[in-house]
């Protein structure tokens, strides 16, 4: 039988040594998701460092080749190849699947390289023999076709295992490893650029997002939610899924706004964020916080400011962010797709209030004493948890 199918590469998770499997089952169990919305007929099979992604309904198989890109989308795949997949490995029969395939492909020829493999080794030819015997073969049955070895056209793979599969696109994946690998954590996400492209480095990582947004009406308006939805559905595209926590943050906003000096407001206010998410890591079992902060790109984002602000967090504050600029960090968002959602010009509650001239030097030890003598700000947090709108995307 021949028939089209996705031969699947992993990248990191080769060295995972003993939990090698552990990944490897995840990483199924991702892809299975992220198609099943598309197949319903498909299996996904593993092979000698190889997943192979196969239809047995005929007509389900021919959607296959366009799935490619959706399913290379997956956090640990490093690229996914459409290719050519046959029960029958004589050397007659990847003859002539590989000379239709490069017909079809590359109907004006060009120059060519044929890389062979063998995961079974009691095949008569070796991987060099059968590289050279297609590659003869091509260019005796096809016209317009030259062999550079060194900078070819296009580059046609054969890799013989229980079955044999023959292909020359790779679409590249995002690498990293699997959802859910990495543990949970909750990302403060705003509507800005930083923040989800903070989330989506720590996603490549395998930790699960629980999305934590402020909102505080009427200051900010249902535009600005809405963009952060919409960020939380470009982060899920990449995921498989997140939660999204909307806060009503305006009474706690307003609260410090009232009670602390302009300089140190944002200060405080990001303390209030960091404690929110703690409460909601307790809520969902999460492990840690993610942050779009980067090393002094804003006043509050100082290293005497962050490590003001850490110490009312009640776990581990990831900065997948702390070392990049703002260059950096657009550059991502427009490779992810959340460039144009969070260039929208929608404000988000970090953007009200705005000291003229923040502090950019706290002292981490007189900010923690003035907060104890906000008396009334855990029992806003509180009832900011409890009012949440919790979405799940």
């Amino acid at each position: 039988m021949n028939a089209p199918a996705l031969l699947v590469k992993y990248g990191e998770i080769a060295l995972r040594g003993g939990n090698r499997k552990i990944y490897e089952d995840m990483l199924i169990e991702a892809i299975k998701k992220r198609l099943s919305g598309y197949l319903t007929d498909f299996t996904v099979r593993k092979d000698q460092g190889r997943f192979f992604i196969e239809c047995g309904n005929p007509e389900a198989a021919g959607k296959l080749h366009g799935l490619a890109g959706i399913a290379a989308a997956v956090f640990g795949i490093a690229g996914c190849c459409p290719c050519v997949m046959t029960e029958d490995n004589s050397l007659e029969n990847i003859y002539t699947l590989a000379l239709a395939h490069v017909k079809e492909r590359y109907p004006a020829g060009g120059s060519f390289k044929v890389f062979a493999s063998r995961a079974d080794k009691s095949y008569p030819l070796t991987s060099g023999e059968l590289a050279a015997d297609i590659g003869a073969y091509l260019l005796k049955n096809a016209t317009g076709l030259t062999v550079n070895l060194k900078k070819p056209d296009f580059r046609l793979y054969v890799e013989i295992r229980s079955r044999t599969y023959i292909y020359s696109d790779a679409i590249k994946g995002p690498g990293g490893l699997p959802p859910g690998s990495g543990g949970k954590a909750v990302l403060l996400l705003s509507g800005g650029f930083d923040s989800p492209v903070a989330g989506y480095m720590a996603a490549r990582r395998g930790v699960e997002l629980i999305c934590a947004y402020f909102h505080s009406p009427p200051y900010t308006s249902e535009r600005a939610k809405e963009k952060v939805v919409d960020l939380a559905k470009r982060l899920a595209s990449y995921t498989g899924g997140v939660t999204l926590y909307t806060i009503p943050f305006t009474d706690t906003q307003l609260y410090i706004n009232a009670h602390t000096a302009e300089a140190k407001q944002t200060i405080f206010l990001k303390r209030a964020m960091l404690k929110t998410a703690s409460v909601i890591a307790d809520n969902e079992a999460a492990c840690a916080l993610v942050t779009g902060d980067s090393i002094g790109q804003v006043a509050s984002q100082t290293m005497q400011a962050l490590n003001a602000v850490d110490s009312a967090a009640g776990y581990p504050v990831l900065r997948p962010l702390c070392g990049m600029d703002k260059l950096d960090i657009i550059n991502i968002a427009q490779k992810i797709g959340t460039h144009d959602i969070s260039a929208r010009p929608y404000a988000d509650c970090c953007t009200l209030f705005v000291a003229k001239h923040p502090e950019t030097k706290p002292k981490r030890t007189i900010i923690e004493g003035i907060e104890r003598k906000l008396t009334e700000l855990d029992g806003l947090i509180a009832k900011a948890v409890s009012n949440a709108e919790i979405l799940k995307i």
